[in-house]
């Protein structure tokens, strides 16, 4: 598998646009012509001069710069706040396109480092023909940054009843909900400035200022994950204005931003990544059962799907000692999720289950519980170094070394004025259970993300979010791109939103892990197809990934991760925060939010 098959699983004036672009074809004669943008979002954006970047070398192969905004879009002479942009431009000058803006995902994911590592991923057409470009949202990585208290020992103190994968019982939950709620109350007083002017819609609008300061005439983009409700808002907010817009991993932005109907649901019994996690889970479990234990080492106790859950009850009812360090349920299934993220994350999760069966079962041998501890240490210590090595290799880009992690406030910023959450964090435990029912194992994993936003907690609102329509026509199709087994980001999200917009196209992968992208040469050719010449894939097109579970020859499994893994043990890692399957992003944040990012 090539390398950037591999580490995904997540200009200047003149732009000379691909003859004709294959989209016109697209267009049916019996519809209504696209929509445009509003006159209200028309005034916000077009009142703002275009900036001129000053482009400065950096990074060896980079180009960064940074411009100031408006804060408030309805008021672009007043406060502003600064937004970190870089570039790799294209390789072939000569037939270069334009530009193509990126986005990894979070909320929090840096823009700038995801364009930086564009070697790494995209591909020699892409390359050659776009300057890849990515910006900082407001609030996050490079850009001026929300903090919500007032110093790093505040934070800590504050937040000290997070440091779970996720809480079990009346005492974690409710150390929990208090360490949510400083959060919430902390962003909207000490941080409230800018956390109330975070919403994506505010992301959308810088970004379409920036296509305007880069010289593109419509926008080009690439959203993974999180980053595919930034390009539906601006396909929504700015219909008139893409020349090719690609969102893969892609979250309904009716269920991100709720409705007074769904006003008092949890986001994630909306956006449902709880299920789309059990639904790979048990799938796995399903193929590791059907392969035998010539294949599948969990396999060898009997039934996978029946033993997982064995399994899991023991760590519910006492954690494990692995060298001095326990390993408790939601470690387990903060773990277990963490692997679904990696098409070929199955084999650490049949290789973890395995041992943690051999260190808590009553019929191991001293000497082979012994031996499964010291197995699960030594892949606990390899998914340590393997997180290390990642964060090192991306410390030229992203890492800050300031003592303040805003990673949770960045996060918090975008979901909790996004969206429409429940009054009250103290329902939060009754209505997590519910979910656990639904979606056994990840439904609290999910659902605890985004405590901090209840109504009691978060107060802080951007006035000038954007909450739809998100059914607009626009000039150019849409492509969605969506994975059957994503455990973060469910596949009938993608069906749902692809239905919202007329001109629209969904292409499917039956594939594994955290978005499409790079999982096969099928969906990696379709996607950048579309993004050179604008040909779309045809309609109802079902792509295959490469990694199918425990299918051809081998042994039991071993477990290898490539540079994909964001989060290895969820429990041990400690704060790499999730994303696509792309190289690391700089998203910091307590290991109990890890479970809550996309």
């Amino acid at each position: 598998m090539r390398l950037r098959h591999r580490i995904l699983a997540a200009g200047v004036a003149g732009v000379a646009l691909v003859p004709a672009l294959a989209v016109t074809a697209l267009a049916d004669p019996g519809v209504r012509a696209g929509d445009t943008t509003s006159p209200v979002e028309k005034k916000r954006v077009d009142s703002v001069p275009t900036p001129k970047l000053a482009w400065y070398k950096c990074y060896e192969i980079a180009e960064c710069a940074t411009v100031r905004l408006p804060l408030d879009y309805d008021d672009p002479k007043g406060a502003t706040t600064e937004i970190a942009v870089l570039r790799v431009k294209a390789r072939n000058a000569k037939k270069r396109i334009g530009s193509l803006f990126v986005n990894p995902g979070g909320p929090g994911g840096q823009g700038t480092a995801l364009a930086y590592q564009a070697g790494q991923f995209l591909g020699a057409d892409v390359l050659d023909r776009f300057d890849v470009v990515g910006f900082d949202p407001r609030g996050i990585g490079f850009s001026s940054n929300v903090a919500c208290f007032k110093s790093t020992k505040d934070q800590t103190l504050a937040m000290a009843g997070l440091n779970v994968a996720f809480p079990m019982g009346a005492k974690e939950e409710a150390a929990y909900i208090k360490s949510a709620t400083a959060v919430g109350k902390g962003c909207s007083t000490t941080g409230k400035k800018l956390a109330g002017a975070m919403s994506t819609a505010e992301a959308a609008r810088d970004m379409e200022v920036l296509r305007r300061s880069v010289g593109d005439k419509k926008l080009t983009y690439l959203g993974f994950s999180y980053g595919t409700a930034l390009g539906q808002y601006y396909a929504n907010m700015f219909p008139d204005r893409l020349r090719s817009v690609v969102v893969d991993g892609v979250l309904n932005p009716v269920s991100w931003a709720g409705t007074p109907k769904t006003a008092g649901q949890i986001l994630d019994d909306r956006l449902r990544s709880a299920d789309g996690a059990y639904k790979a889970l048990k799938e796995i479990l399903v193929r590791c059962a059907k392969a035998g234990k010539e294949k599948c080492q969990f396999a060898q106790f009997g039934d996978p799907a029946k033993n997982f859950d064995v399994l899991a009850q023991r760590l519910k009812t006492k954690p494990v000692d692995i060298q001095g360090e326990k390993v408790t349920y939601a470690d387990f299934v903060g773990a277990t999720l963490g692997n679904l993220y990696d098409p070929s994350g199955y084999l650490f999760i049949d290789a973890m289950a395995t041992d943690l069966w051999k260190a808590t079962s009553s019929t191991s041998t001293a000497a082979q519980a012994t031996a499964a501890r010291k197995a699960l240490a030594a892949r606990i210590a390899e998914r340590r170094a393997e997180v290390a090595r990642q964060k090192n290799a991306a410390e030229k880009v992203t890492a800050k070394d300031f003592p303040y992690d805003n990673g949770l406030d960045a996060f918090s910023s975008v979901v909790c004025t996004d969206g429409l959450h429940p009054k009250k964090a103290g329902n939060w435990p009754a209505a997590v259970a519910a979910s656990d029912k639904r979606a056994p194992y990840f439904g609290r994993a999910w659902d605890w993300g985004s405590v901090q936003c209840a109504g009691d907690a978060w107060k802080v609102r951007d006035e000038d979010a954007y909450t739809g329509p998100f059914n607009r026509r626009t000039n150019a199709p849409v492509l969605f791109v969506g994975d059957y087994y994503d455990p973060a980001t469910n596949y009938d999200d993608a069906v749902s939103s692809s239905k919202l917009l007329p001109n629209s196209r969904l292409l499917s992968s039956n594939s594994w892990g955290h978005t499409a992208y790079g999982t096969s040469a099928c969906v990696t050719n379709a996607i950048e197809g579309y993004l050179v010449s604008g040909t779309l894939p045809p309609a109802g097109k079902v792509c295959v990934g490469d990694v199918q579970p425990f299918e051809g020859d081998g042994g039991p499994a071993v477990a290898t991760r490539g540079p994909a893994d964001a989060s290895a043990m969820a429990a041990q890692a400690g704060t790499e925060a999730r994303g696509p399957k792309l190289a690391p992003v700089a998203v910091r944040v307590p290991k109990s939010i890890l479970l809550g990012t996309r």
